[in-house]
């Protein structure tokens, strides 16, 4: 009945709008059904790693993968079509990702792992509130973590790469949680449970915990052989960079992007020795930058200088007329400050609904106020205020929340992409008012060509950490803390592989799509822009085909060459 009600209310709104933003009814239907459907295994199959859990997923994606299969492709309108091999690219990853957690369970289950079995079945009968033997709950926790113990000393002799490594933490961190279910559960409602499992229950959490300790410290020493940094990440190799690609729909390889960032980055460096010698330093770009640097405010007084950046770049928009702006989302971001801690994963301030800014506090050392301040000058955050704020991300946002809902194939070429494509916008039409401006967007977009080199570099085993960072010091001219942090971010902060090189090539996706459709006559800036916030966020390739109303084949593989080289100086 919950399904029937949804589908009526999806084929409400086709009949009641324009088809603008509902295409069809049959992919919006299947997306919303599969994600509730996602949801409830999400909630109910919430131990991560546990091979039931990855079982059960994959049971489902390829149920879906029927379903999607059953339809009649061709009769599909663009819209639908893009909805289609999207949906079809996110179930078939979905399948490879927990294909992959099988391989790595296995490898390390028999010998690093054999009592999850235990756990994992313990916490399975306790969603169903079974009744548990107390005395052999208790008995498995007691052998349970004099088993670890003798596991974890026989792990600083053992050959494990770093994959295995960070698999295995994931393990432990699922069983704990495992177990911590089973205890809250029973404890102090079960009299039996609450005699017997308490104390072995404690020493079982506190053993997985020493056992997760002895891995990150074997990763440490592993990473430590190679590179100073301290900073461990997890390099994915080539073939899978090129993998990856192919599901960004970007037809480009690892080189060909590296190139691509080279002829950028020596655009940047043309147009940084102009402003250089502006500003009267020469051909001596980086004497140039470290006088802007030395433009930041005082202690207190950078949300002030934020605010009046975000008012400068709104009334530019609006005097340009680029894009709409609906009142409530200029009405509804907000500022926060970020932690010393944060900072050393986030030295800039990051957006969207959330403003968040980086700055000093009273408890960070000299050193580090004054890089924090220096990397966070007025004339760098011209570029990067619209790109947080509005036309970027917290715009991208409201748009993601108000269209085409049932859209679910976020990819940072699109969220990245666009903010940097309104760096490049704006650049184009004049909106730094000085050399020292010129010098602080460049910055950044050196930054972003340099975060192309740095990480494909990484990722295909050629560069270390602390390569990159020095890397960003000497090509950026990033304050060296500030470059950690970057760094550290990019390889242990969370992102997927390919989230820095985004930024750029998203750009420029949406630029060459802008050459297609504004350059030419056949939109304004405003149409094109509304139009791509309309679409919510997707592979700009697709954006691409909706806008253009290419009906895509089934087997459609990407093809698109978007780059243009800039112009000689």
């Amino acid at each position: 009945m919950k399904r029937l009600l949804l589908l009526l209310l999806i084929t409400s709104r086709v009949s009641a709008q324009d088809t603008a933003y509902i295409p069809c009814t049959e992919m919006p239907a299947l997306i919303t059904f599969f994600q509730a459907d996602h949801d409830a295994l999400d909630r109910f199959y919430f131990v991560e790693y546990s091979p039931e859990r990855g079982r059960r997923y994959q049971e489902l994606c390829k149920t879906y993968l029927a379903k999607l299969e059953a339809l009649d492709f061709d009769a599909l309108p663009v819209g639908c079509r893009v909805d289609y091999l999207l949906f079809r690219r996110n179930l078939l990853e979905e399948i490879h990702r927990y294909d992959e957690q099988a391989v790595a369970f296995s490898a390390l289950h028999e010998h690093w792992f054999p009592f999850a079995d235990t756990l994992y079945a313990l916490e399975k009968a306790r969603r169903r509130g079974a009744k548990p033997d107390s005395r052999q709950v208790a008995a498995d926790f007691y052998y349970m973590s004099r088993h670890i113990g003798v596991l974890r000393a026989q792990l600083s002799s053992a050959a494990l790469d770093v994959k295995s490594i960070r698999a295995a933490r994931e393990i432990i961190s699922g069983l704990q949680y495992a177990a911590g279910s089973v205890f809250k559960f029973y404890n102090a409602y079960d009299p039996d449970f609450s005699w017997w499992v308490p104390m072995p229950y404690h020493q079982l959490d506190s053993a997985l915990g020493v056992y997760s300790t002895a891995f990150d410290q074997k990763l440490r020493a592993a990473n430590l052989q190679k590179d100073s940094s301290g900073i461990v990440g997890d390099p994915i190799g080539r073939d899978e960079i090129v993998r990856q690609l192919r599901g960004e729909f970007i037809d480009y390889s690892p080189e060909e992007l590296i190139d691509i960032a080279n002829k950028e980055y020596a655009w940047c460096e043309v147009e940084m020795r102009k402003a250089s010698k502006e500003m009267g330093f020469g051909d001596d770009w980086k004497a140039a930058l470290e006088k802007v640097k030395n433009t930041y405010v005082p202690p207190g007084d950078q949300p002030t200088a934020m605010m009046d950046l975000y008012n400068q770049s709104i009334a530019f928009l609006k005097s340009h007329d680029l894009v709409t702006i609906p009142p409530l989302a200029d009405e509804t971001w907000r500022m926060a400050m970020m932690s010393p801690q944060q900072q050393r994963y986030t030295p800039f301030f990051y957006g969207g609904e959330e403003f968040a800014i980086a700055y000093p506090t009273n408890t960070m050392d000299f050193d580090d106020r004054m890089m924090a301040m220096r990397g966070n000058n007025p004339h760098f955050s011209r570029a990067t205020v619209h790109h947080e704020l509005i036309a970027g991300h917290y715009l991208q946002q409201f748009s993601e929340e108000h269209y085409k809902t049932y859209r679910h194939y976020g990819t940072p070429f699109w969220t990245e992409g666009w903010a940097l494509y309104w760096e490049r916008l704006l650049w184009s039409l004049d909106f730094p008012a000085s050399p020292e401006d010129r010098v602080g967007m460049l910055f950044w977009r050196m930054h972003r060509c340099a975060r192309i080199i740095f990480s494909l570099n990484y990722h295909m085993g050629k560069w270390t950490p602390q390569q990159c960072i020095d890397f960003l010091v000497d090509k950026v001219g990033h304050e060296r803390a500030n470059a950690e942090g970057e760094v550290r971010r990019s390889f242990v902060g969370g992102y997927s592989p390919l989230y820095q090189v985004a930024y750029m090539i998203g750009g420029l996706e949406f630029e060459a799509l802008k050459r297609e459709l504004v350059d030419s006559g056949r939109m304004s800036y405003r149409a094109y822009h509304d139009a791509v916030l309309h679409e919510n966020s997707m592979p700009v390739e697709m954006v691409r085909a909706i806008l253009l109303g290419l009906k895509l084949p089934k087997d459609y593989q990407t093809s698109w060459r978007f780059y243009r080289a800039p112009a000689a100086p």
